[in-house]
């Protein structure tokens, strides 16, 4: 599926920097990914101006940005990367995650976790797990997600 295709390569672009943010400082900031209509993928940050800025603000202001790129056909995936806690398939307890809402042009959207513990500094990532996306990127031509 090209659009599976197209966010898994949004996912291996965007990884290694969430990954690279807690190795170095522990935690990361909201951030994102773009693919172009070219294939090309672009990196996405914000600054709301804030010192200490608030995950929420800054994932609100990226999937705006998103919205209004994606409704004028400037890109056909996004993953939005931010840090959470979830509990895991399997876990009674949660734990901090890496997630990543990747939305494509053609009707796929999902989030997909990536549970770590920090050991020494270094994130330890255990098992990835998905669940469906929440559509909210690209208007959708399906009934089911309008």
């Amino acid at each position: 599926m090209p659009a599976k295709d197209d966010c898994n390569q949004l996912l291996n672009a965007a990884l290694p920097f969430a990954e690279q943010m807690l190795r170095e400082h522990g935690e990361f900031l909201p951030f994102g990914a773009q693919m172009l209509p070219d294939g090309e993928i672009v990196s996405v940050a914000v600054d709301d101006g804030e010192d200490h800025s608030r995950s929420r603000n800054l994932i609100d202001t990226l999937q705006a940005a998103f919205k209004a790129g994606a409704a004028d056909g400037d890109f056909v995936a996004t993953a939005l990367v931010y840090d959470v806690r979830v509990v895991p398939p399997g876990a009674s307890e949660k734990t901090d995650a890496i997630a990543l809402n990747l939305d494509h042009r053609a009707n796929y959207s999902v989030t997909v976790f990536f549970p770590y513990a920090l050991n020494d500094g270094e994130p330890e990532i255990g098992d990835a797990f998905a669940s469906g996306g929440d559509y909210s990127i690209f208007p959708s031509p399906s009934p089911l997600h309008a």
